[in-house]
């Protein structure tokens, strides 16, 4: 390279690729000697580049080389990663130590809740507070903002003059910040963020005092933080030294370049370092601001002699130019002769939702594979989108792995943890218990076999609503699994389950973090074993646990047991793991930091929709926007342009599709501002990039041949299968609905209540019917009947809250229901009896039932009494056979069935606990469906015979008969829908099925 004048800087356009076209420049220029790479130092941003690097020298080394040593500027140990390099900078620095981060969350939280008194929040809503204050901290600290410059006469007038509330942020904020920082001085640390300006601070002057004799090249460098753009200036006037920038537009005209606006240069002295009219949206508006800050005009950095492997036709810089100019730059678009405005190798590819966006973007993966050497890269913000296009590779035997990671709280060994705080905070509610005992990692070796099956069981006998908390609802499941024939294995199997997690539920209401943490940890590697911490997210678990709890237990964080679970949660979700090793070689998906100096043959750029790609510009919490320019701080507009400059980057490559899908989970969507200036530019060559085929066969590959349409089911057993005894709350379905029957009775399949049930009017009857059996069995007594009911809902394990919620309904029900008996009573109506089974034989078939109630009037007749909790049947329905519980009944007992009852029903009554508008208790009503010539219903002379005649003729049609079941004979029942799924009811109803 020829010898040059005034600083070293060049810079690298989007369209030869930036790493490739860095490393085959750096390789002839200092590969002169035979260590002459080895003594090179190359400072990168990430760690990220700095593997996107190497990677690029093993492509281009041919047969090998010793590697420059690679440092990552944002590293904390920066003195000792370069070591000799900046001594004394390593040991003996007069640089202090760096805070640690989780320990000053934590701190920060205790600062925040003595500033705030009684308006503080709760403890997860504090610590969210305490890390957008550390990161507010950090923002101000990276542009070397300190405390003394927020509290300047200039700023305070700003203040002043803002809404109450932004007043008070401010002056929480900056007590807090000062707490923190005489602490820190206290302890002799810094942050982190002033610890990296004084390392870039001290290098930039050792190394203009005694410039280094090994060169120093700065690469990928974008921060435009002063300390690091002083840095930067200094490397780039060694002698031996070189910055090289990312995408910096060296062909932007004039005109346009000064319309970016003032970029950290005020127009006046002690102006705003920041104009309003800045285009902090812009890509090259942060690159601007970096030269600014350097001392650099534009026309003093050079083009990069070098090309990359995988670099585009150099027509694509000029077009991504004119494609992200100033609103008012933009106009020139008309002018534009196609060859300007022509984006070739860049293809557009619109999808109806995320899913078929992803299943476009596998096909399109897979399809680039099929070349040999061709490399792939998915950039997507949207990691819910990577995920779905790493599963659709499956498919095809290609795994590749998302190098932005996965949160913890999503990982296997994550959601152990978190599972067994949610059992802390619910007191072992069914959910969290059962997911915690079936987790993958939990039991696992010989006997899960055997630990599933006990764990599924017990699913099964703590379904329906939410227990009172604690092991005793679990226990009480678990004895009546014993005493049906599991034995003393599951209760053998428990004992082993409540021993690990009784330290769990033990945790005291307010507990020490670091303590429950230690509890947490324990019970999961006494669940798990050693394979909790085996793999990649085990092993990113255990540090995380560490670091928390060392934190914890110095500043002394306490929280209550229901805010654990959350608390550790948004803690988590800052944890990425990232795959130990990589996936397909040829396959990379990134997040948009990831993917800044990669190249590949074709970029995927997907997820570009507004508020995905870019962000939507989110305000800073704690500091308000005016504030902040005041201070030099660019707004959040600023990243909206940091967006541009990566989507700028990742169009340089050779073939690029820009993907988007028209609404997400939540509704319709708005293609990102970016896709929409593509195709303003392309104008009428838009339609020319559309990629269609792609979408087309997502459409198509798991489009299976249409089904022959499904027709209403009407399914006719065998008699064998038909022979089935009847009850007397399955007569109305088998008149009403004969699928539900058959279903039922037939196939007897049962519908299984949710975990944590809302409660079901079959578990609120089975109380009601419960109590009020005891009550009558025990001579009715009035002032017993309410000790029974809470008595009862015990033995029910109810939990407090629906305890709560249900008990003052329930009283007013029974109140009521004492006052009618007392009524009855003295009318010379007494109980005969309650809760008793009965059955007969009519038609050859056993027709059998249970009454809630039977009473013998003053005349010696008898009524049978049905207990309802909600609304009951109709005279309607009973008029038309779709409710013949009461007939049914009553015939059994005219036929003796029931044993101890002898005499001729001629009552037929509803006993219902819902509201009454006539009861004195707002709860409770009689309703008796006979027909009085107000009302529908069956005449009272005719209420047994009817119900006869109706019974038998469902008897000849469909249990005797070869009548099919057909659902939804009858569209007018008022049945359940507990098979409504089984019968496909949807699919043939739409087609007008449904009638009879």
């Amino acid at each position: 390279m020829a010898e040059r004048t005034g600083p070293n800087v060049y810079s690298i356009a989007a369209h030869r690729g930036f790493a490739d076209a860095l490393v085959a420049g750096l390789i002839p220029r200092y590969s002169e000697a035979e260590l002459g790479l080895a003594r090179l130092t190359l400072l990168l941003p990430s760690r990220r580049a700095e593997r996107i690097v190497t990677e690029a020298f093993v492509r281009l080394s041919g047969g090998g080389l010793l590697l420059p040593r690679m440092a990552v500027v944002g590293d904390l140990d920066l003195d000792e990663t370069l070591g000799p390099l900046l001594d004394p900078l390593g040991a003996g620095s007069s640089v202090p130590p760096a805070a640690d981060p989780v320990r000053r969350w934590l701190r920060l939280a205790e600062l925040l809740r003595a500033e705030l008194g009684k308006d503080v929040p709760k403890a997860p809503g504090l610590l969210r507070l305490a890390f957008e204050t550390a990161r507010t901290m950090d923002r101000l600290a990276i542009e070397g903002i300190e405390l003394g410059d927020l509290l300047q006469e200039r700023v305070a007038g700003i203040v002043g003059d803002l809404a109450k509330h932004w007043q008070d942020s401010t002056r929480h904020f900056a007590r807090v910040q000062a707490h923190w920082l005489a602490e820190l001085a206290a302890r002799g640390e810094v942050d982190p963020p002033v610890r990296r300006n004084l390392l870039f601070d001290h290098a930039a002057r050792r190394w203009r005092e005694a410039p280094p004799a090994q060169p120093i090249v700065a690469a990928g460098i974008t921060s435009a933080s002063p300390s690091l753009a002083r840095l930067l200036r200094t490397i780039a006037d060694l002698p031996n030294g070189a910055v090289i920038l990312p995408d910096l537009d060296l062909n932007l005209d004039q005109a346009t370049w000064d319309g970016l606006g003032l970029a950290g240069v005020p127009a006046e002295p002690d102006g705003a370092p920041f104009g309003e009219r800045d285009a902090l949206a812009h890509p090259q508006y942060h690159l601007k601001l970096l030269l600014n800050r350097m001392g650099i005009a534009r026309a003093e950095v050079d083009p990069w002699h070098r090309a990359g492997l995988a670099a585009a036709p150099p027509e694509r810089s000029k077009a991504i130019s004119n494609l992200f100019l100033p609103p008012e730059g933009s106009a020139r678009w008309v002018d534009l002769k196609a060859e300007q405005r022509r984006l070739s190798g860049v293809r557009l590819m619109e999808s109806a939702h995320p899913g078929e966006e992803a299943q476009a973007i596998a096909i399109l993966i897979r399809e680039a594979l099929e070349q040999p050497e061709r490399r792939v890269a998915l950039v997507t913000p949207d990691r819910g989108l990577a995920g779905r296009v790493v599963a659709h590779l499956r498919r095809w035997n290609i795994v590749a792995d998302d190098s932005a990671g996965q949160p913890l709280p999503q990982t296997t060994a994550g959601r152990v943890l978190l599972l067994l705080a949610e059992l802390a905070a619910t007191e072992a509610a069914p959910v969290p218990l059962l997911a915690l005992l079936v987790h993958p990692l939990v039991g696992a070796g010989e006997g899960r076999a055997a630990w599933l099956e006990n764990a599924r069981a017990l699913d099964l006998e703590l379904r329906g609503p939410r227990p009172k908390p604690g092991f005793a609802p679990v226990e009480a499941a678990i004895a009546k699994l014993a005493k049906r024939g599991k034995g003393e294995a599951i209760a053998e199997w428990w004992q082993g389950v409540a021993a690990i997690l009784s330290p769990v539920l033990a945790l005291p209401e307010d507990a020490s973090l670091a303590e429950a943490l230690d509890v947490l940890a324990a019970a999961g590697e006494a669940l798990c074993g050693p394979r909790l911490w085996g793999e990649a997210d085990g092993r990113a678990l255990a540090a995380w646990l560490e670091e928390l709890r060392d934190a914890s237990s110095a500043i002394g964080t306490r929280l209550t047991r229901a805010d654990l679970p959350q608390v550790l949660r948004d803690a988590m979700d800052r944890v990425p793991v990232r795959p130990p090793w990589g996936g397909h070689p040829r396959i990379a998906i990134y997040g948009l930091l990831e993917a800044r100096m990669s190249r590949a043959d074709l970029v995927i750029c997907a997820g570009l929709t507004e508020g995905s790609w870019p962000a939507s510009p989110s305000p800073e919490p704690l500091l308000p926007p005016a504030v902040l320019r005041a201070l030099g701080v660019p707004a959040g507009e600023f990243r909206i342009g940091l967006a541009a400059h990566d989507l700028a980057g990742a169009l340089g490559a050779p073939e690029v599709v820009l993907s988007w899908a028209l609404r997400d989970e939540g509704g319709p969507v708005i293609p990102s501002r970016f896709v929409l200036r593509v195709e303003a530019m392309l104008g009428d060559l838009a339609e020319a990039h559309r990629e269609r085929r792609a979408v087309d066969f997502a459409r198509r590959i798991d489009l299976a041949p249409l089904a022959p349409p499904y027709h209403k089911p009407r399914p006719k057993p065998s008699p064998a299968q038909r022979d089935v005894a009847l009850s007397v709350t399955a007569i109305d379905r088998l008149r009403g609905d004969p699928y539900q029957f058959y279903a039922s009775a037939i196939l007897r399949l049962r519908r299984l209540d949710p975990l944590d049930a809302d409660p079901s009017a079959a578990w609120q009857g089975t109380v009601v019917h419960e109590v009020l059996k005891r009550w009558h069995q025990s001579g009715e007594q009035p002032g017993e009947l309410h000790a029974i009911a809470a008595e009862e809902l015990s033995k029910m394990q109810a939990h407090p809250l629906v305890r709560s919620l249900w008990w003052p309904r329930l009283e007013k029900g029974l109140q009521w229901v004492v006052q009618q008996v007392s009524e009855a009573r003295r009318e010379g109506r007494e109980v005969l009896k309650s809760e008793i089974d009965g059955e007969m034989t009519l038609a050859g078939v056993r027709v059998y039932g249970r009454a809630d109630r039977i009473d013998r009037k003053a005349d010696g007749k008898l009524v049978v009494v049905d207990y309802k909790t909600g609304k009951p049947p109709s005279g309607v329905q009973v008029e038309k056979g779709y409710a013949l519980q009461l007939g049914t009944l009553g015939l059994i007992a005219a036929a003796s069935g029931f044993a101890g009852v002898a005499g001729l029903p001629d009552g037929f009554e509803y006993w219902s606990l819902g509201k009454g508008a006539k009861s004195e208790t707002g709860f409770g009503y009689i309703s008796e469906p006979i027909a009085d010539g107000r009302k529908k219903g069956l005449p009272r002379a005719e209420f047994l015979t009817e119900t006869r005649r109706m019974l038998i003729e469902a008897i000849d049609r469909w249990i005797k008969g070869d009548e099919p079941f057909e659902a939804r004979l009858n569209p007018d029942f008022a049945g359940y829908n507990d098979y409504d799924q089984l019968m496909r009811l949807d699919e043939w109803q739409a087609r007008g099925e449904g009638g009879a």
